[in-house]
């Protein structure tokens, strides 16, 4: 009852309340992700087209970096012209910033973000509000794809809750509308956990969302406390690589299927696993992604919706494979096969290759004896650190099976130091990295100079 009311009266009210269009672009939205991907690539290419006539108009950084490229709007007759313009990078971003914003927007009325700068490039973004709206407006379509429907409770594995920004106004928009109760993931001790299990079981959520590592967390808590009678409608992941392992211990304990979903404070959502969890389908109502099809390769992404501060071929840092298949669901929507993870999130061999960061700590946690989660550190192109939280079962052979796998996967000119520690520390935002290089995002920038 308290959901139906939320879902048609409520959440309806207050969007009229507002001012907002998201509710009427939701109801857009859910139908026309059944279009052909011909229709969504046409749709695409008339918003391409909108937004690079707009930002050479009104936005200096582009107007300069574009004449100096001889590259000009009019030139886009295809999605795949836009290959000709040159790409903008997180250093631009962050050094020229007023040089983003657009001259029809007042800079005073614009919603600001700022990411966390996990990648030791912290931004801040200038979103106009009819973006605002339109991204929300995605947003919930994706999550309703977990099996979650609007009006649900939420229950949120994750630090900093935005409400409480807000004093009473946020409070109390939380109490009525968005219903989420949530686990501070920079306090993911034995006894908050207990708290929020608890929270669980008195709410019932239609979801569970958070980060990656921190929904394993929990699920690994609950799993070895024997409770088995938490049932969301949908789970979902984000802001972080999802490992089958994470996967396979979250699906067993919550018995729901782990929806994936990737996307930046840059650009909002990118891409989101549908119910058949098969790939990620690309949000291209709201983004351009291009990347290489069949194999892995740089991800960039053009924001196709904000117009107060243009993000168009968008180096991310990110690696993904595209796909040129159609997903079962019978969406139009575009479909990336895999995210690989960050530049830092490689590791790159003596020899100059590049080995994901998700395999190889996968690989290493699989092969590895009692280890229970695993972390690598490519200090130098020959040093490693490796961290791993032992278990029960963590002997002589499992050191051998280190040594072993560092001498087969990099060879004999690298060596590693051995950090066996109580748990993997969590960065300043929350999150988990559980590959870091030093050593690839130089690397990543020699190659596309």
């Amino acid at each position: 009852m308290l959901n139906f009311a939320n879902r048609h009266l409520l959440q309806p009210l207050a969007a009229w309340k507002s001012g907002s269009q998201h509710l009427r672009y939701l109801r857009e939205l859910r139908k026309t992700q059944f279009d052909s991907p011909e229709t969504i690539r046409a749709r695409q290419l008339v918003a391409l087209q909108r937004v690079l006539h707009h930002a050479y108009d009104h936005v200096r950084f582009y107007r300069q970096a574009w004449d100096a490229a001889d590259v000009h709007p009019n030139d886009v007759k295809t999605l795949d012209d836009l290959r000709h313009f040159p790409i903008v990078s997180k250093a631009d971003l962050r050094t020229r910033e007023r040089e983003f914003l657009s001259s029809q927007f007042d800079p005073t009325k614009l919603l600001v973000k700022r990411t966390s700068g996990s990648t030791g490039v912290p931004l801040t973004i200038r979103i106009d509000e009819a973006a605002k709206q339109w991204k929300y407006a995605c947003t919930l379509r994706s999550d309703e794809w977990s099996g979650w429907r609007l009006g649900q409770r939420v229950a949120k594995v994750w630090g900093n809750p935005e409400y409480r920004h807000f004093g009473w106004r946020g409070r109390a928009r939380n109490w009525l509308l968005d219903r989420a109760v949530y686990l501070d993931t920079l306090q993911l001790t034995d006894a908050r956990i207990a708290e929020f299990t608890a929270s669980l079981r008195r709410h019932r959520p239609g979801l569970i969302f958070g980060h990656a590592h921190s929904l394993y967390l929990v699920a690994d808590r609950l799993k070895k406390q024997g409770v088995t009678d938490i049932r969301p409608n949908g789970i979902l992941s984000t802001a972080m690589p999802l490992h089958d392992w994470q996967r396979t211990v979250i699906e067993s304990v919550f018995g729901v299927k782990v929806t994936d979903r990737y996307g930046c404070e840059e650009v909002s959502l990118i891409a989101c696993e549908c119910e058949v969890h098969d790939g990620l389908h690309v949000n291209a109502d709201s983004v351009f992604v291009e990347a290489e099809r069949g194999q892995s390769g740089p991800l960039l992404v053009t924001d196709l919706t904000n117009l107060a501060m243009p993000i168009i071929r968008y180096r991310i840092g990110d690696h993904a494979t595209l796909s040129d298949r159609k997903c079962t669901c019978g969406r139009g929507l575009p479909l990336i096969e895999s995210i690989q993870g960050r530049d830092a999130d490689y590791v790159v061999t003596p020899a100059g290759h590049l080995i994901s960061g998700i395999s190889l700590t996968e690989n290493f946690a699989l092969l590895i004896s009692g280890t229970a989660q695993v972390q690598i550190i490519q200090e130098t192109h020959t040093r490693l650190t490796i961290r791993i939280v032992p278990d029960d079962a963590f002997t002589s052979k499992s050191r051998m099976q280190i040594t072993a796998l560092v001498r087969e996967t990099f060879g004999p000119t690298v060596g590693y130091d051995l950090e066996l520690v109580d748990a993997i520390p969590q960065e300043k935002s929350g999150k988990y990295r559980f590959c870091i290089s030093k050593v690839a995002p130089d690397h990543a920038r020699a190659l596309t100079v």
